[in-house]
């Protein structure tokens, strides 16, 4: 590709990045496995569980717009290094969480860690050493990240069936200090932005000028999306037991999920930067209501959940690429980092509220509640989308190629 030949030193960040991203998004994703054992432990149901999934959801989107000064001032790497230091006592807590209370005040110290760490400062990195090549490095990010589940539910498996999953929060703690931390130190750029025509930073004179309304339709489809796919991560093995499956056949089909998304993924980066965020939205968004129609039919058959796990693997999967991307499609390098902090409150907020509403859902009314739902949210947000094409700038327009 030819972004990765323009500079070497962006292999090397990207290395960097693909095992922090994997590490930190995997090693919040305790509870779709030991959920439970966690509801069991502490004397919680299951839907209070996910809730400390989205108060760290609540917590990134509050911290966001107080970290998007953080990150002009100093760059990418010292606060994503700050935040490596703050999430590592979130797990500690964990470990000795025996009530409600400790269970959520750790979950808030995860969150501030990762409203540093997780998505948005990768791709602020990104940002500053790419430039112009964002999109197509944000892809590149996301062919390995998209592993997360896949690597970390086996993982999380087999490490709470030997230490428990108090044990297991130990590891992960490890895992940050030893392995994400070094490397934010010592295999990062300290202050590294791209330069065009290699004599100043990448920055148009005058930035795009996008109304309100433009980027409340642009707030809009990424905050439903995420609802939907953040949502069904947390309860998607819960989802395909409630279909009938067997726990540990549940977790092999979900642990496919990620495969699939990887591919779909890289279906998009191969493209070369043919088509912008939105296109790539509208192709896989139309999947995600086909999906899950198909699943509300098919009476937990089989081959139907396999189709769903496809279908929805890819459209997820682009889509994240999508949510990641459709910003650039209207804002230059500069205004960026602004334009994710911003949205990154309300995104967070929908991914905080999604986890225990289809959690409650499911337990209330099985996997046709929850799928109805993601549904109706599925289609709002092609609509959405449908919607936003119209209005691509055309400076954003005529360069795609």
């Amino acid at each position: 590709m030819r972004f990765l030949k323009s500079d070497g030193r962006l292999i090397g960040v990207l290395l960097v990045l693909a095992i922090t991203q994997l590490i930190g998004w995997g090693t919040i994703g305790l509870p779709p496995i030991v959920g439970r054992d966690l509801a069991a432990d502490l004397g919680m149901s299951l839907p209070m569980v996910f809730a400390g999934t989205s108060t760290l959801y609540v917590t990134m989107g509050l911290c966001a717009r107080w970290l998007a000064r953080a990150f002009a001032r100093h760059g990418a790497r010292k606060v994503m290094m700050v935040g490596t230091v703050v999430a590592v006592p979130g797990y500690v807590l964990l470990y000795f969480a025996h009530e409600p209370m400790l269970y959520f005040v750790a979950w808030v110290i995860l969150g501030m860690g990762g409203s540093a760490t997780l998505s948005t400062g990768a791709y602020i990195m990104l940002n500053e050493v790419a430039g112009r090549q964002a999109k197509s490095a944000i892809g590149a990010l996301m062919l390995v990240t998209g592993l997360s589940g896949s690597i970390f539910w086996p993982t999380t498996s087999f490490l709470s069936g030997h230490f428990g999953w108090r044990g297991t929060c130990l590891v992960y703690a490890a895992m940050l200090f030893l392995v994400s931390l070094p490397l934010y130190a010592f295999a990062t750029p300290r202050r590294a932005i791209a330069k065009e025509g290699g004599t100043a930073p990448a920055k148009q004179a005058n930035a795009l000028s996008i109304p309100r309304s433009t980027f409340g339709l642009v707030v809009a489809a990424i905050t439903v999306n995420a609802f939907v796919t953040f949502g069904l991560s947390a309860v998607f093995i819960e989802l395909l037991r409630a279909e009938g499956l067997a726990p540990a056949q549940a977790i092999a089909f979900g642990s496919m999920l990620g495969v699939i998304q990887v591919s779909a993924r890289g279906l998009d980066f191969l493209g070369g930067g043919r088509w912008d965020g939105i296109t790539t939205g509208l192709v896989a968004g139309t999947a995600l209501p086909v999906a899950m129609l198909l699943l509300m039919l098919s009476e937990g058959a089989t081959w139907a959940v396999a189709v769903f796990i496809l279908l929805y693997g890819a459209g997820s999967g682009a889509m994240a690429v999508a949510r990641a991307t459709i910003p650039l499609v209207f804002y230059d390098q500069a205004e960026f980092a602004k334009a994710s902090s911003m949205i990154a409150l309300p995104l967070n907020l929908a991914s905080a509220i999604s986890p225990p509403v289809l959690a409650g859902l499911l337990t209330q009314f099985g996997s046709r509640g929850a799928l109805g739902l993601t549904f109706v949210c599925s289609c709002a947000a092609v609509l959405i989308l449908v919607l936003l094409g119209r209005r691509r700038p055309q400076v954003a327009a005529a360069g795609v190629v």
